[in-house]
């Protein structure tokens, strides 16, 4: 019996229905319908207050108002973004979260626009947050994987699964801490690795620093993983910003950092080291005193560097540097005499142009052949305040280097052995299995033929901290036969060789830039060189020009047909079009420079200047990229799309453009290329597992640092040489998918396809490329030795074992904007199976 003293329970009183406030309602109502017809009036940014009233003031219409208040606030950020403001872009977004804050689609949608802005971490946030929301949003996912490409750079995981590199930094690193460094400065840490390496061989004091806020980020959870949090203290900043005692209590005595690149000082590593000896390192050993305790003095690994060099033949740095063709699909290109890529060491050269590119030699199409022996460029001591402060100010050193082998002089090969310290060194040389690349100058401007017994002239400097080579020249029986540095500076250094240097500075004068020089990307140049891709396009334009235009018939006064050329970059399809007298062509060409290039052209090749127009001028549409009627009455007789990115990846959007492109065309008009066809094929390749992921704690000398760097990891694998992978093909090619511009009734959303294991091993990746169709019988292929296009692959997460006779089925799927294909062994009592997924965007 319940105790007559006991407290009556507390009941919780029933919520009261909220009375009905007509005056509300009928502001509501009165605002929704606002909403709505100012969006049929496309008044994008009244309806979106009105929207944020109506959801404010009755949040149970949410879900009701969901797609038209996205739709409403896409097209108003559109807007914002067209008219420069930012700030009210970013402000719509944040209102529009605050009233559906797990709405994955409006933050991937956020995501987008703080990616465009260069916001990369926080767009990396909206994407991951999407996807914790709805883990299969594709759209998500594709620029998850995007923005991961920026955050963590690919060549990490290089570097990470490169035991051989991490254990000599580890063996340098003990040593050091063994005699008597005990505390330790990680300059550019990454992950953590040679911190961790420091206090694993027992310094006392670990200290480390990190630019990027995604590796600092994941730089602290890997020393937490790895049971030293608290004892290694990271900090997100530059070191040049470090000071003590405000970030750090004392000087350290070892420095350790791996800030280099190809070219060994790209990344900044002089004026870091400076810094940390004049504000952050214990002074070094005094050679006067060589009894100072380790303690007391500092240190850096590395200890120094040694650049070595060599002139190299190589066609494959040619035909991306320098314009090898004299005509391109009819056209003449002999007005342009310089057509050159952004990487120049000229002292004139501007901020858009690099001192050098790079390449691993080892594996271009083609390969390479010296055409010198190599030479010791340049040592420089770490170690040495002096060295290093001399370094940017000394004068060129100049080199005469005997040429051992015949061939076309395209580029000059630059190279480093890293001395971590007196026994400890590290070569990145192009025959050696590493990490590096090599450092690659190319010689632009001349196709020179050398002999043995010629001689180069090279100079090299360090300015502005780059390494840079001046001067080539090439010496022939005592003479200067060619100078190939059009910079109006002569050479820096006097020799004893006075009469030679005069006479290469009368060269270096006489031959400045011509006026017809025009700056291309590495790929246009290249794109330039395909001679078979601009023939097809001539081949298949004629056919059409001529069905539609018939030379028996006369043309009289009828109106010209009309081309346009939708290319990405620097196109000259517009002006292949415009030969006919019959057709009046359009270039989306952008950039000034390239359209008084294609100026010049059309005047140097008989082209009327009424047959050829620069569009993107006249279009008010950049989204659709120009894609609108010719003139309010006429219709397109052909569109060239840009179809295939260099990087091997069909664009973005491709079928959105193509969709509207076939609206635009006249009858009888026709989409270039009109379809697309994928090929692929299954193989083993070990460097692509090594490139795409941290292969386990093995290479990382038992740190656990995988799992969180590999979630950056991208599945799709591109910029790829297909001809010199590394790899074992376990199939015949096959056609895995088709893409038809022109007919989209014959498109399909799925596809399964078989194919037979020509031998056993283990299926790593699915490499892939295109066969572009321009008509039922002219193509042109993304795969061969002169195209300007790269191969692709789908790295798969866990390999899948297959023996000789297997089957291997393929589900390729298009939903959405991804292509994701699922790989797996017939029969079906074969359980093992892998998911790949190609990014590309369909949409």
């Amino acid at each position: 019996m319940p105790s007559a003293t006991a407290r009556a329970k507390r009941v919780r009183r029933a919520r009261r229905t909220p009375r009905d406030d007509p005056a509300r309602n009928e502001l509501v109502s009165r605002s929704l319908e606002s909403a709505q017809q100012c969006l049929l009036n496309q008044d994008y940014g009244t309806a979106f207050v009105h929207y944020l009233l109506v959801l404010n003031l009755a949040p149970v219409l949410k879900d009701f108002a969901r797609e038209s208040f996205r739709f409403t606030l896409f097209k108003w950020a559109e807007e914002l973004d067209s008219l420069g403001r930012i700030q009210d872009l970013f402000d719509c977004y944040e209102q529009a979260l605050e009233l559906f804050p797990t709405d994955e689609v409006i933050l991937n949608s956020m995501g987008e626009h703080l990616f465009r802005m260069g916001f990369r971490d926080e767009a990396a946030g909206h994407f991951h947050k999407a996807l914790k929301l709805k883990p299969d949003f594709t759209e998500a996912k594709e620029n998850f994987y995007r923005v991961a490409n920026w955050l963590v750079e690919r060549w990490h995981f290089l570097m990470l699964n490169d035991s051989r590199r991490n254990q000599k930094y580890q063996q340098a690193i003990r040593k050091a801490v063994e005699s008597g460094c005990s505390t330790v400065l990680d300059i550019g840490t990454g992950t953590g690795i040679l911190g961790m390496c420091a206090k694993k061989a027992g310094a006392d004091k670990v200290y480390a620093c990190e630019l990027s806020k995604t590796m600092y980020e994941l730089a602290c959870e890997v020393v937490s993983a790895n049971g030293m949090n608290g004892t290694i203290k990271i900090l997100h900043m530059k070191s040049l910003e470090m000071e003590i005692p405000k970030d750090i209590p004392e000087r350290v005595s070892l420095v350790v950092t791996e800030t280099v690149d190809a070219g060994l000082f790209g990344e900044g590593i002089i004026e870091s080291l400076l810094h940390a000896w004049n504000h952050l390192l214990l002074p070094h050993e005094n050679p006067e005193e060589p009894s100072s305790s380790p303690a007391l003095t500092g240190r850096v690994i590395p200890a120094g560097a040694t650049v070595f060099g060599m002139a190299v033949e190589c066609q494959e740095i040619r035909r991306h540097h320098r314009v090898c063709v004299s005509t391109a699909g009819g056209l003449s290109l002999s007005i342009v005499q310089d057509f050159h890529s952004p990487v120049s060491c000229k002292r004139d050269a501007d901020d858009s142009m690099e001192p050098y590119t790079t390449e691993r030699l080892s594996r271009l199409p083609g390969g390479y052949a010296p055409l010198t022996e190599p030479f010791c460029a340049l040592n420089i001591n770490f170690n040495s305040v002096q060295d290093l402060e001399g370094l940017c100010s000394q004068e060129p050193i100049r080199f005469n280097l005997p040429v051992t082998q015949a061939g076309v002089l395209d580029a000059l090969a630059m190279w480093f052995q890293l001395h971590l310290d007196e026994e400890i060194s590290l070569s990145t040389g192009p025959q050696e299995d590493t990490c590096w690349e090599q450092a690659i100058y190319p010689v632009q401007n001349h196709y020179v033929c050398v002999n043995p017994g010629d001689e180069l002239i090279v100079e090299i400097s360090c300015e502005d901290a780059y390494l840079r080579v001046h001067g080539v020249a090439v010496v022939r029986d005592g003479s200067v036969v060619i100078s190939l540095d059009d910079s109006d500076d002569s050479p820096s250094s006097p020799t004893a060789e006075a009469e030679l240097c005069s006479a290469l500075a009368c060269l270096q004068t006489n031959h400045g830039r011509s006026l017809e020089a025009c700056v291309l990307e590495c790929s246009e140049i290249a794109l330039l060189n395909n001679v078979r891709y601009h023939e097809s396009f001539r081949r298949a334009l004629d056919k059409l020009v001529t069905g539609l235009r018939p030379e028996c018939v006369p043309q009289g006064d009828d109106e010209p047909l009309y081309v346009l050329d939708v290319s990405e970059g620097f196109s000259i399809l517009a002006l292949v079009a415009a030969r006919h007298s019959s057709v009046k062509a359009f270039s989306s060409v952008e950039k000034e420079q390239h359209q008084a290039v294609l100026s010049r052209l059309a005047q140097a090749n008989g082209v009327q200047p009424e047959a050829l127009e620069f569009w993107l001028g006249r279009s008010d549409d950049s989204d659709a990229a120009g894609l609108q009627r010719p003139s309010t009455e006429k219709l397109w007789s052909a569109i060239v799309l840009d179809c295939v990115e260099t990087c091997g990846l069909i664009r973005q959007k491709l079928m959105d453009k193509a969709a509207l492109a076939r609206c635009l065309l006249e009858t009888g008009g026709r989409i270039f290329p009109q379809r697309i066809v994928m090929y692929g094929l299954l193989v083993e390749s070990d460097t692509l597992l090594l490139e795409s992921a941290v292969q386990g704690r093995e290479p990382t000398l038992g740190f656990n640092i995988a799992p969180f760097i590999n979630q950056f990891t991208v599945p799709v694998h591109v910029f790829l040489d297909l001809s010199t992978l590394p790899c074992k093909h376990l199939s015949d090619p096959i056609e895995l998918f088709v893409l038809d511009l022109m007919n989209c009734s014959v498109n399909y959303s799925h596809r399964e396809v078989k194919l037979q294991a020509t031998c056993s091993g283990r299926v790593t990746a699915v490499p892939f490329w295109y066969r572009v169709h321009l008509d039922e019988e002219i193509s042109v292929s993304t795969f061969t030795e002169d195209s300007h296009w790269k191969q692709a692959a789908v790295v798969l997460h866990q390999p899948l074992e297959v023996s000789t006779g297997d089957t291997v089925r393929l589900d390729i799927h298009l939903h959405s904007s991804s292509l994701s294909i699922t790989a797996c062994k017939e029969p079906a009592s074969y359980s093992t199976h892998s998911s790949l997924t190609i990014n590309n965007r369909f949409s």
